[in-house]
């Protein structure tokens, strides 16, 4: 097996950036153009802080070479180097340890922090918060929550066992369950069942039923006044929110549905009430079974 080939390690908290020269073109103006063309630009990531990054040798090809200002790079040649996020407003919730050995971290995530960085959270989410505070840079999420949503999150410690724990929730072998608090009076019954055809557009904030055989389904456990203990027997993106609004009931202060609300994309005082309330599981590594909630 060829060992792995880092370019660039992660460092406080963030990993290297990869981008893929679209055609022939030196290094330098290269960089320069996808510098520029950020949505989100550091105002100090100017000329000086690109001459600086070639001149610390912190722009490297796929093997781990320097890449020097004026090469030329082919068509489909990927360069790896550190961004400088831009300034971001802080969440201001932390990040509570559930529980930790000596492979995972398991964590309840705050609404409103992203698990990894995208888009215009790149400092503000949990991965980078967690590696600046534990220090160690291969801490990685083994699956993801919604920036809105809250609850249990699990990280790997080392790249040694990020393939096991990501791969047994890229296969469903997860028994999760969620707390969704509705925004107004319910009448779903338990043992109900929602199922659905899912899709999300990259681009478009909402995900959409369409017709088509089922790709999500959702478990209602109980009702408890407005509290739904929800299953998820799929992972589709938003799933459970949209399955919520549908049946009419959408979750208090959702900002995507039934209707894009901007006032509530970061007001703190007002979070999503979705919480991923448990995992259980057999442990990848030592067929243990585990059970974490809140």
């Amino acid at each position: 097996m060829r060992p792995i080939v880092q370019p660039l390690p992660p460092r406080n908290g963030l990993t290297a950036s990869r981008v893929r020269a679209p055609y022939s073109i030196v290094a330098r103006d290269f960089l320069a153009a996808v510098i520029a063309g950020q949505r989100h630009q550091h105002p100090e990531d100017d000329a000086r802080a690109l001459d600086k990054r070639f001149a610390a040798g912190e722009v490297r090809d796929r093997r781990g070479q320097v890449i020097a200002p004026e090469q030329i790079l082919a068509a489909g040649v990927d360069i790896f180097f550190y961004r400088m996020p831009a300034p971001e407003p802080h969440v201001p919730f932390s990040i509570e340890t559930v529980y930790e050995d000596s492979r995972v971290l398991v964590v309840n995530k705050p609404p409103f922090l992203a698990t990894v960085p995208k888009g215009a959270h790149i400092t503000e989410t949990a991965v980078v918060r967690l590696r600046r505070a534990t220090g160690n840079e291969e801490l990685s999420p083994a699956h993801r929550l919604d920036r809105h949503t809250s609850g249990l999150l699990l990280f790997t410690k080392s790249r040694e066992f990020r393939g096991a724990y990501q791969e047994m929730f890229a296969r469903r072998a997860v028994q999760k369950t969620y707390h969704a608090v509705s925004a107004g009076p319910s009448a779903v019954a338990p043992g109900t069942v929602w199922r659905s055809r899912i899709s999300k557009v990259p681009g478009d904030l909402q995900a959409h039923t369409v017709d088509g055989e089922a790709n999500a389904e959702t478990h209602v456990i109980s009702v408890s006044g407005r509290v739904h203990v929800l299953a998820p027997h799929t992972g589709k993106t938003h799933q459970l929110r949209l399955h919520m609004c549908e049946a009419g009931v959408p979750i208090v202060n959702d900002p995507l549905y039934p209707a894009i609300r901007d006032d509530l994309m970061d007001d703190f005082t007002r979070p999503l009430g979705l919480t991923a309330y448990s995992l259980r599981f057999e442990d990848p590594v030592d067929g243990r079974e585990r059970e974490f909630s809140l």
